[in-house]
């Protein structure tokens, strides 16, 4: 079954150039990514919009799940940033017959330590096992989108108590 990726920004698309240089957010480099570990699924990368999520409107949300709306794929992984990810995640609840994860990175995925290339790979394994429904997979663990918090001075996103 094809899985469609669809990316919206955040910091695992960032990059910089010069020691001078804000990071901006660039083509994703998510399909380098997938081609390179050798994949062996169909999927179909879908470049929604480059932003960094703290720039995320409602109407941008919006525009997301109307795309997944549109999809004839059932699985959707969404590359997001991680400061208003689980918000994004609470606007597409509801949303059925799909699988949605959303996934980020407190590095850019270009980074030589980057955590991208971990929370893509079990995100997109998650989302492979999981049942329908929108969950968010960070640092090794599946969050429900009202349950979870970043913390940011640990680098991790954790669930509410």
């Amino acid at each position: 079954m094809a899985i469609a990726i669809l990316t919206v920004g955040g910091t695992i698309d960032k990059d910089y150039f010069d020691a001078l240089s804000e990071y901006q957010i660039t083509e994703s480099p998510i399909h380098e990514l997938l081609h390179t570990f050798n994949v062996n699924f169909d999927y179909q990368v879908i470049p929604v919009m480059k932003k960094d999520s703290l720039d995320m409107t409602d109407e941008d949300r919006s525009k997301v799940r109307d795309i997944i709306n549109t999809l004839e794929q059932k699985l959707v992984l969404v590359t997001h940033g991680t400061d208003t990810m689980a918000q994004t995640a609470q606007a597409l609840e509801g949303i059925s017959d799909k699988t949605i994860v959303l996934t980020g990175a407190m590095k850019p995925a270009r980074f030589k330590d980057t955590d991208a290339v971990f929370n893509i790979g079990f995100a997109l394994g998650a989302l492979r096992t999981l049942q329908q429904g929108v969950y968010l997979a960070m640092n090794g663990e599946i969050f429900a989108p009202g349950n979870v918090i970043k913390n940011r001075s640990a680098h991790r996103f954790e669930q509410i108590s």
